[in-house]
């Protein structure tokens, strides 16, 4: 999803482009893909500046757990499927027909949560991927979107080369 309103505890470049951060409370709730002419402003809580220090941490290193507190919203099903994304290691993938199978659902099903998901890079939906190609991203079948996939699968799979 690309966003391009405010309302972030940072909005902050990588190499993705930017990023907008969202807290509540003492829990990261969502990160946006913002167009490159949002203003940058930096962490303004705690929170959140834990988010981007581990962030930076990713990007320097693909083998970087993240320890944050999440808090996606979501449904019981989406909240399932999300969780057994944050166990697919850094620098491998699985089918959405492979994960449909072991949460007894369908592959298009783990799509639309993997579409719905609030916080990517965080929870790693872009680790699931089509039989024979990436699949979406965010939504997308193409373009900018799918390039973001694209550039972390690459990101890890040069980190599990370096182990």
């Amino acid at each position: 999803m690309v966003r391009t309103d405010s309302g972030y505890g940072a909005i902050v470049a990588t190499p993705l482009g930017k990023l907008g951060l969202s807290v509540s409370g003492n829990v990261l709730t969502g990160l946006d893909f913002l167009e490159p002419d949002i203003p940058e402003h930096f962490p303004s809580d705690p929170v959140t500046e834990a988010a981007l220090i581990q962030l930076q941490a990713y990007f320097a290193d693909p083998k970087t757990m993240f320890t944050l507190s999440l808090l996606p919203q979501g449904s019981p099903f989406q909240k399932r499927v999300w969780q057994a994304l944050c166990f697919i290691p850094s620098g491998s993938t699985v089918s959405y027909g492979m994960l449909a199978k072991e949460l007894n659902t369908s592959a298009r099903a783990i799509g639309g949560a993997c579409r719905a998901n609030p916080l990517p890079i965080f929870i790693p939906c872009h680790r699931v991927v089509a039989k024979h190609s990436l699949g979406g991203y965010s939504g997308a079948m193409e373009g900018a979107q799918l390039d973001i996939k694209a550039w972390l699968l690459q990101h890890e799979a040069q980190g599990a080369r370096k182990s």
